[in-house]
């Protein structure tokens, strides 16, 4: 094989490996963790730390 044909491969693998990675996230399967991470910057900040956070404050 020559070293054009070897990059020429190398190339569409990677084409191929971008195409898809593109549709999987972009499915509708991911739409619902794609919500939630959208709504992450407007949670509220006062929510209470977990019990575990609060054994680790007061040692």
């Amino acid at each position: 094989m020559e070293m054009g044909i070897i990059r020429g491969l190398i190339t569409l693998s990677i084409l191929v490996l971008f195409l898809g990675i593109w549709a999987w996230s972009w499915s509708r399967s991911r739409q619902a963790d794609f919500d939630a991470a959208s709504r992450l910057p407007l949670g509220d900040d006062n929510i209470p730390p977990a019990k575990e956070n609060l054994k680790e404050q007061q040692s």
